[in-house]
């Protein structure tokens, strides 16, 4: 029972960048904008966020540094994509690779740390503890489940969970979530209906930039204690697995998100497993989300049929 409540726990604190980053391409994809610059999004977050962390001692002031950040990547890959039409895979590819390099370049200008910031100390989200947290700790598995596994996470979990709720509202609910999903689908018809189909895809890659700035922020300053080099770790494209995955839903991507963060909690606390008198080499075990993330898309979960009009340049009709 310990070990699965440290499973659990660790779970919802590793899926939670993860989620962030899928909720994004959630909104960006379902407008028809296909990105796969979810990674260098979240890593340039995670160093502007720890970098302004770092200098202002500030948490909140790096979170607004990650989300700035990521949105500025976000425009970039708006205009080259919506406004010049140019290929989103490939923009989205370009923004991965100069993510990549401009952070370790700027951080080692900035801080002479090999390409690190420096350690955040107490400029990080502090952990948070629901109430009756304690007084329900030796009520069994209810009790347990809520004080050990529930409570005891930075805001940004919480907000999280909270986002899962509110995107599915905004989509399924709102006159913005209708035009948005019907930009995905068919602009020609929402352009003709008076609706500009290139406003509404700025304000999803915006929403996605948002997103993915707090993903970011809360790797380097919630999970960790600043940033490292390539700290992203290939969770941008395990986000986009799992966003096919839950088929463009945002139920199903917490769903999505939470597997991929177990089966990471899992590759952290077993080193090694063994089968009878077969021991499983660590390097299997910690390649297991990955593995994942490649039968995924290699389509083994069922046909995923993206937004109709999704990676195509919308040209209006005069």
């Amino acid at each position: 029972m310990d070990i699965l409540i440290q499973l659990l726990d660790s779970t919802l604190r590793l899926s939670t960048p993860l989620l962030f980053a899928c909720l994004a391409g959630l909104f960006s994809e379902r407008a028809g904008i296909f990105d796969i610059g979810l990674e260098g999004k979240m890593l340039m977050a995670a160093f502007m966020s720890a970098a302004v962390a770092a200098v202002t001692g500030s948490v909140w002031l790096g979170l607004l540094g990650g989300m700035a950040a990521s949105v500025v990547l976000s425009l970039i890959h708006g205009v080259a994509s919506i406004t010049f039409r140019g290929n989103q895979l490939i923009s989205g590819v370009a923004i991965n690779f100069l993510a990549a390099g401009l952070t370790v370049v700027v951080s080692k200008d900035w801080f002479k740390l090999g390409g690190d910031t420096p350690a955040l100390g107490d400029a990080r989200f502090p952990e948070l503890a629901l109430p009756f947290s304690e007084a329900l700790a030796d009520v069994p598995l209810i009790g347990r489940f809520y004080s050990d596994v529930l409570s005891g996470h930075a805001i940004i979990v919480y907000l999280g969970l909270a986002t899962v709720a509110l995107s599915w509202w905004v989509l399924f609910r709102t006159r913005f979530g209708l035009r948005l999903r019907a930009v995905g689908e068919n602009p020609e018809s929402v352009d003709t209906s008076g609706v500009s189909v290139i406003r509404m895809r700025f304000t999803a890659v915006v929403i996605c930039g948002v997103l993915c700035g707090i993903a970011g922020a809360y790797l380097a300053t919630g999970m960790s204690a600043g940033f490292r080099q390539n700290m992203t770790a290939g969770r941008g494209f395990i986000a986009l697995a799992a966003l096919i995955f839950a088929k463009w839903r945002p139920g199903m991507a917490l769903l999505a998100c939470l597997l991929f963060g177990f089966l990471q909690a899992v590759s952290i606390r077993f080193q090694t497993i063994e089968v009878g008198n077969f021991q499983i080499p660590s390097q299997f075990v910690e390649a297991l989300p990955y593995i994942l993330t490649v039968v995924i898309l290699a389509g083994f979960v069922g046909k995923a049929i993206p937004p109709r009009a999704g990676g195509e340049p919308y040209v209006k009709e005069r």
